[in-house]
């Protein structure tokens, strides 16, 4: 799947939820690169600026919070004034704590539902009305058919999400909108989905990652893109699916 090689998105628009750093900006990058007007979201100020600065005249970066009701009401608002109507919506964002059994709080529990699962739904929610009649929706969930341990709450949340991008498949089938879910292994992003890492602790993720993935090696955050793009643009016949980007690892394959 090269993004490059595939049909142009010109005169196509384009929502996408954590989408400042990491896997998302790749996403958006993507999009912008096929020709998309694009609108993407991040909660950190510092990264929403940076990105602003990168990213051309096609994309507008807006801070906003997934956690937030409000916010997504907000961000509602804005796509609807700038875009109008939208072909494509990619829910990215998430946040991720590594905690043993022993150490999960309720307050780090209710912080990875708030944002995963809850902002994730009512952000699809929020904006399904302005997705054209055989548009599409992605969600970013994780390869949980495999074991992360210290990662219960996440993995939790993110299959949440997993269960409710079914349901809403079936629900807005007859609006010809498809609901996909795309489930990344080990992709090798400054944190590696967990902010806070040290670089010593980074590179141990990474080098159980690289032990853990059949393929022998980290994802790329464009190879996430390529597979957010393909279910978003060109899998036209298929909706209610999750699509393992993770070189075996959830598989069983090693």
């Amino acid at each position: 799947m090269n993004s490059g090689t595939t049909r142009t998105l010109t005169d196509r628009t384009a929502v996408v939820t954590g989408g400042t750093h990491g896997m998302g900006l790749a996403i958006v990058r993507a999009l912008a690169d096929r020709g998309a007007t694009v609108i993407t979201t991040g909660r950190n100020p510092a990264t929403v600026e940076q990105a602003a600065a990168e990213l051309g005249p096609s994309v507008q970066v807006v801070r906003s919070d997934a956690a937030d009701l409000a916010a997504i009401d907000a961000l509602r608002d804005t796509v609807s004034a700038a875009l109008g109507r939208i072909d494509f919506l990619f829910l990215n964002h998430g946040i991720a704590e590594i905690q043993p059994l022993e150490q999960v709080t309720e307050q780090s529990w209710d912080r990875q539902f708030a944002v995963n699962t809850k902002g994730s739904f009512f952000t699809v929610q929020r904006l399904a009305p302005l997705i054209r009649d055989g548009g599409s929706i992605v969600l970013t969930t994780v390869a949980n058919d495999a074991i992360f341990p210290g990662l219960s709450a996440y993995s939790a949340s993110k299959e949440g999400v997993t269960a409710f991008a079914q349901v809403l498949a079936a629900e807005l089938a007859p609006r010809r909108v498809r609901v996909n879910t795309l489930a990344p292994g080990y992709i090798l992003t400054p944190t590696m989905g967990v902010p806070g890492l040290t670089a010593a602790e980074r590179a141990a993720f990474v080098e159980q990652g690289d032990q853990a993935t059949p393929l022998g090696r980290p994802g790329t955050v464009e190879e996430i893109a390529a597979a957010a793009l393909f279910l978003a643009v060109d899998a036209t016949f298929t909706t209610g699916v999750e699509l393992a980007v993770d070189g075996g690892f959830a598989q069983g394959l090693g």
